[in-house]
């Protein structure tokens, strides 16, 4: 069995002269073929006369040009123009002719300088119609109606070149949207991992600064930095991992959640974490988005409202998960603060999901970054 996808595949990888080159020898053949002999274009009324030894060069120089047509349009055209011009003064009126209107399309298509090649052919077509009209029988308008046809057929051309610099750059602008995107995600990425850890391993350090005289405690300290570093390592490594495009989300670190509010407890800051339901199997990106809102929240706990209590509550549903973070005011700020990127970036991740999401004070309750993020949706 023949494997047409495959015989495609083979064929556009030939040089376009060996692909252009079988229209040229089909128009070739043509005008041999008995009942199209004297039946092509003519063009001034000259009287028809038979094939002779100088009609084959005048039809090779008609129709092989074609082989050329892409990647040397205007040399095709000129070729072909001047076989046109040598069959129509010699009266053969081969319809090897119509390639003329081929190589005009071609060069309207793949020209460098259309407008130069377009002056040039007018000038010589001109010429070609005032010898032809003092030698023939036809009207002027004859030639002004063949003339027409001829730049109907550039036209043709011309609008296929327009489509395909306009599909290239709509493609350009998809490309560079594109590498805008995958740049804004690995930006939300570092901020998440490297703030995150960043943000646990200074409040830390701080902390050991008062532990000089307690050597256990400050041991503990210590031993916290250190898994925190570790942590941070490890998700730096998920997201090179993420940059894989078969790579599929989920929470970058064993532990996942527990994970993040036992490094939040280490840190210093009081935190309940309530987890409800069971996650669900294709629950797509929402598992690390869901992740991702709640390390954004408790990096912001830790860096604005440092030892207030905190609590985390994680709801798995059939179709979504339910996040929310509330933090209660203390002596420091609850607000978000800095340059806001975190919290703008989960609003546009939990978007792009179909979700909602939310963070601001509340009265009497502090701070509350609050999300709902449908499962299912692909990575």
């Amino acid at each position: 069995m023949i494997d047409h996808r495959r015989l495609l595949a083979r064929w556009r990888l030939l040089d376009p002269v060996l692909r252009d080159l079988p229209l040229g020898l089909l128009f070739l053949a043509a005008a041999f073929v008995p009942a199209l002999r004297n039946h092509g274009t003519e063009l001034g009324g000259l009287p028809a006369r038979p094939f002779d030894a100088t009609a084959i060069g005048v039809l090779l120089l008609e129709t092989l040009p074609l082989a050329v047509r892409r990647r040397w349009p205007a040399l095709c055209l000129t070729l072909v123009s001047l076989g046109f011009a040598l069959d129509q003064l010699r009266g053969y009126h081969s319809v090897a002719g119509t390639a003329l209107a081929v190589a005009l399309v071609a060069a309207g298509a793949h020209g460098h300088r259309p407008r130069t090649t377009a002056l040039l052919f007018s000038a010589a077509y001109v010429l070609l119609a005032v010898v032809l009209f003092r030698s023939g029988t036809e009207p002027v308008v004859e030639f002004v109606t063949f003339y027409l046809l001829l730049a109907f057929a550039w036209g043709i051309g011309a609008w296929l070149r327009s489509t395909r610099a306009a599909e290239a750059d709509r493609r350009r602008r998809v490309a560079e949207d594109t590498l805008t995107a995958e740049r804004t995600r690995i930006a939300r990425e570092l901020h998440d991992v490297v703030t995150h850890h960043v943000t646990a391993m200074v409040v830390q350090a701080e902390a050991a600064r008062y532990l000089t005289a307690a050597p256990d405690r400050l041991d503990g300290t210590l031993t916290a930095i250190t898994d925190t570093g570790r942590r941070a390592i490890a998700d730096l490594r998920h997201l090179l991992d993420l940059l894989n495009p078969e790579h599929e989300a989920k929470a970058p670190t064993e532990g996942g959640l527990l994970a993040l509010v036992e490094q939040a407890r280490q840190a210093g800051q009081p935190v309940e974490f309530t987890e409800e339901g069971t996650p669900a199997e294709s629950a797509g990106s929402a598992e690390l988005v869901a992740y991702r809102v709640v390390q954004e929240a408790l990096t912001n706990a830790l860096k604005h409202a440092r030892g207030s209590r905190t609590s985390v509550e994680v709801h798995h549903g059939a179709r979504e998960i339910a996040v929310a973070v509330r933090t209660a005011a203390g002596s420091g700020s609850v607000s978000p603060g800095g340059s806001g990127r975190g919290l703008t970036g989960l609003r546009e991740r939990v978007g792009v999901l179909g979700g909602d999401f939310s963070a601001g004070g509340h009265d009497g309750a502090g701070f509350v970054v609050a999300a709902r993020i449908p499962t299912g949706t692909p990575a």
